[in-house]
């Protein structure tokens, strides 16, 4: 399994697929993502959907969110649309939005 790292001086403007790989941000990605794991880093911040097997959030997504597992940590901002198998939550975490698990 391959890994992409978007660094936290880079914007990315498009939309990013890793098929089979893990997409680590820490910087900014405004566009979609599909690839198999997605963290958003506590500095990262999406702006698009993001369609994975297991996404964590630490920093902050807008858009959309369909996987099997959802992670939300502590500092966490979704405003997105979720759909996901499985949702763990930490304490400090914020949702915004349409929420389907199961």
């Amino acid at each position: 399994m391959s890994g992409t790292v978007i660094q936290e001086d880079l914007t990315i403007e498009g939309n990013l697929k890793a098929k089979d790989g893990t997409v680590s941000i820490s910087g900014k990605v405004v566009g979609d993502i599909d690839a198999n794991v997605v963290e958003i880093l506590s500095s990262g911040h999406v702006k698009g959907g993001v369609t994975a097997v297991n996404v964590t959030i630490s920093g902050a997504l807008e858009g959309s969110a369909k996987c099997s597992e959802l992670t939300l940590e502590e500092k966490s901002e979704l405003k997105a649309d979720v759909s996901a198998k499985t949702m763990s939550m930490s304490s400090g975490a914020k949702v915004h939005g349409k929420v389907a698990v199961g």
